[in-house]
């Protein structure tokens, strides 16, 4: 009997979006006009560079503690998706890479604003969380989200799928931030923007001071383009342009806390 024919027979009973989440090969979730479509991305069937091949970080990694940041009415009020709009001049028809998406908090209003010419992809590194997102975009009848499951060193995405990137207070959450930061590159199209938002404050404590940040993100080869806090409490949002080509993983120094 067969791998595959071994999982048919032990999965039978289990949901299918179940089954799929559990597949080793990476697999996304593409929502259609309300239903769930299930299909493995042939991009990415080759995974990223190892984290072995990075350098390890040389201050804490924060535990993932809840699949959302902050309260939604307080952070609807802050207007936190337009004013990350605003930052990376996201539109309608673009390709917005959520990583972390998490809840979804960011992903579901970003449908909106990328219109159905454009297309949200919603990365996390937990199987339940994106799994209760494919629920909600299913209930609002998104058919512009894509669930992509990833690993703490790689959001394993298609090259060069992304016109911009968010990361909405989860860097610090990252394990190797290095070859996370180094295999999204390839995901970036040429040009493309990735935005950071954080508390200034220790990554143990669930933030990341802005001189680290941008430390961690120039030694992979990404430029800063801006750096400002938002309003309503919301934190700092950095924006780096992705580099085209990043530097070799034994090239990469860590960053002192």
């Amino acid at each position: 009997m067969t791998q595959r024919a071994r999982m048919r027979r032990a999965a039978k009973g289990t949901p299918p979006s179940m089954i799929l989440l559990r597949l080793v090969a990476p697999v996304a979730l593409t929502l259609v006009a309300g239903a769930m479509v299930y299909a493995a991305q042939e991009p990415m069937a080759g995974r990223g560079a190892p984290a072995a091949s990075f350098p390890a970080v040389t201050r804490p990694v924060a535990p993932i503690v809840s699949p959302t940041w902050g309260d939604s009415s307080e952070r609807d009020a802050a207007h936190e998706v337009l004013q990350i709009a605003a930052r990376l001049k996201l539109h309608a028809g673009m390709t917005v890479g959520d990583l972390g998406a998490g809840n979804g908090y960011d992903t579901l209003r970003l449908a909106s604003l990328v219109g159905p010419s454009g297309r949200v992809v919603a990365e996390d590194v937990d199987p339940s969380a994106l799994q209760a997102l494919s629920a909600q975009a299913t209930q609002r009848h998104l058919s512009n989200v894509t669930i992509a499951l990833g690993e703490p060193q790689d959001p394993r995405l298609p090259p060069r799928s992304l016109d911009a990137a968010i990361l909405v207070h989860m860097y610090h959450e990252i394990a190797h931030p290095y070859a996370f930061l180094y295999n999204l590159a390839g995901a970036m199209r040429p040009s493309a923007q990735v935005g950071v938002e954080e508390l200034d404050r220790p990554t143990g404590s669930h933030g990341t001071p802005p001189a680290l940040l941008r430390c961690e993100f120039e030694a992979v080869g990404y430029r800063v383009q801006s750096f400002a806090p938002l309003t309503g409490g919301l934190g700092y949002f950095a924006v780096f342009a992705s580099p085209s080509t990043p530097p070799a993983p034994q090239r990469i120094h860590a960053c002192r806390a």
